[in-house]
């Protein structure tokens, strides 16, 4: 069954930036698929197009086989519930604790304390945080950041995981651990979509790779690599 369906999408910026040109793209359900390309090729407006965070110019978007393009403001956070973000700034809450950032996202959608008590431990110790609930964003390392910030995603078990360059402000062997989380949660049945330079990390992975250039797909290959200069 196909998650995501991008059909003849057409995104043209204020004073005619065109950024992404007739893409036709599925994304099947516990697909893990690369988006690579250069800075400027459209990764972000995909990203961005599949959160409703901008709207296209021309054509529809899929998910789930609900018709996105038609939803109403109102309906919009709930298409988000579906949805997990990790970015390349973590964007945790400085004042809160490792369990209370990760708990804020279940507090959002309106979850009870007592789901809240069961499900935040668990999905910290899914990503191997158990021992800093209790740590501040500040006493932890990028790695353990980034952990936290794919246990908030997560949390409330989305149907996709949108990675934005989540290993791009990460030393090379502690990238390699983050890939490993990512992986996991694929292989539990979550499709995870990862926007990368990371060259070393798409050549090995062997996933499939959708390469983006000037707005538009140049490739699709199932068990791709990078192929990128930089």
């Amino acid at each position: 069954m196909d998650l995501i369906e991008l059909h003849n999408i057409t995104k043209t910026y204020l004073k005619g930036v065109q950024a992404l040109t007739n893409i036709n793209l599925k994304i099947e359900k516990e697909e893990f698929v690369f988006l690579v390309g250069p800075s400027g090729a459209g990764k972000s407006t995909c990203v961005k197009l599949i959160l409703k965070e901008e709207e296209p110019t021309m054509g529809n978007i899929f998910i789930n086989g609900q018709n996105i393009t038609k939803l109403s403001k109102r309906k919009v956070p709930y298409h988000r519930r579906n949805i997990g973000v990790v970015f390349q700034d973590f964007r945790l809450l400085p004042n809160k604790t490792v369990y209370e950032n990760v708990a804020f996202a279940m507090r959002v959608v309106g979850a009870t304390p007592k789901e809240i008590r069961r499900q935040v431990p668990m999905v910290l110790g899914m990503v191997g945080l158990s021992d800093k609930a209790d740590s501040y964003p500040y006493q932890l390392s990028g790695g353990e950041k980034q952990r936290v910030s794919i246990a908030r995603a997560i949390v409330n078990n989305p149907s996709i995981l949108i990675a934005d360059e989540p290993t791009g402000n990460l030393d090379p062997e502690t990238a390699w651990e983050i890939m490993k989380v990512l992986k996991q949660i694929n292989r539990r049945g979550t499709t995870v979509i990862m926007a990368t330079h990371a060259r070393n990390i798409v050549d090995t992975m062997q996933q499939r790779v959708i390469a983006l250039e000037k707005g538009r797909i140049i490739r699709d290959e199932q068990r791709g690599v990078y192929q990128y200069e930089g």
